[in-house]
């Protein structure tokens, strides 16, 4: 339970991290204000995954959050009005986008990426040949 509580503070400070980001753009450095907060989302993604799976892999968290990223960049290419109204919200967009950037699949490679190696790093760093999948 400690684990899961701490990989859903990690995703709440993602969050704030995010919105801030999205908030504060034009004050950042073009490079941060650009590409910070898909990065961001998916390492909240990959925090997701880690609280709700705490018992898999990181390797694991850090598949299903990429494979998850990308299925949600790749459904912006559906343009239903349905789904265009739902995007159309606050949270819509948030949560899925507006339009397919396939830029924004490195950011999501670079955001998963990050998380796993800090979690990597928080949990001990390298491990024994036996546990080195987690």
């Amino acid at each position: 339970m400690k684990h899961r509580l701490l990989y859903l503070a990690a995703a709440a400070l993602l969050i704030v991290l995010g919105l801030g980001v999205r908030r504060y753009s034009s004050g950042l450095p073009p490079l941060i204000a650009d590409h910070a907060g898909d990065a961001l989302w998916a390492a909240m993604v990959y925090c997701g995954f880690r609280a709700l799976f705490v018992g898999r892999s990181r390797r694991a968290a850090f598949l299903a959050a990429l494979i998850f990223s990308f299925a949600i960049e790749f459904s912006q290419l559906y343009q239903a009005n349905w789904i265009n109204g739902v995007r159309a919200t606050t949270m819509g967009a948030l949560i899925l986008g507006r339009g397919f950037l396939g830029i924004d699949l490195v950011r999501y490679l670079a955001g998963c990426a990050a998380a796993f190696a800090i979690d990597k790093l928080c949990a001990g760093g390298v491990r024994s040949p036996a546990n080195r999948r987690k």
